[in-house]
């Protein structure tokens, strides 16, 4: 499949309470997708997203967490459970999606997207949760990270846009 969307900001998504939202919305800031798992080896990283939102998010970065459960079955969980458990366990505030596919015939395209833009050392497939990609504020250079990365490794990148 590949994306027809010319920048990030010609796509939407639908929040975790069924309402859709225009990445337009985010034009100009840089956006950090990531797709999440809850039971996963590292669902540990909502703590340092959380953080990147918490300090960076002010400045103008947007994090997006799009739960998926194609690997291993580790986002078994509905929308709701799934907000309630990165609520009370993480503390998360950051918007998240309801659950996508990022492989496949149903990939979302937002991540049809950015897997074309930031191809892996694989090939475009995604290979695990929590596989990270930061979106420039024109929308259109994505930078893709693997799900070892930790979220505060790339906060240097992050700042580099926000600077920029």
């Amino acid at each position: 499949m590949t994306s027809v969307a010319d920048s990030l900001y010609d796509l939407t998504f639908t929040d975790n309470h069924g309402a859709e939202v225009p990445m337009a919305d985010f034009t100009g800031k840089p956006v950090l997708v990531v797709n999440t798992a809850s039971k996963c080896g590292f669902t540990p990283q909502y703590d340092d997203l959380q953080k990147l939102h918490e300090e960076l998010g002010p400045l103008g970065l947007v994090v997006l967490g799009f739960p998926c459960d194609q690997f291993g079955h580790q986002e078994p969980g509905n929308d709701g459970e799934i907000e309630e458990f990165c609520r009370v366990n993480y503390g998360i505030t950051f918007p998240l999606s309801t659950k996508i596919d990022v492989n496949g015939s149903n990939t979302h395209p937002v991540f049809d997207y950015v897997k074309n833009r930031a191809g892996g050392k694989l090939g475009s497939a995604i290979k695990w949760n929590f596989t990270k990609f930061l979106v420039a504020p024109d929308g259109t250079t994505v930078k893709r990270y693997a799900p070892t990365t930790k979220p505060s490794e790339i906060a240097g990148d992050i700042t580099a846009l926000l600077d920029s």
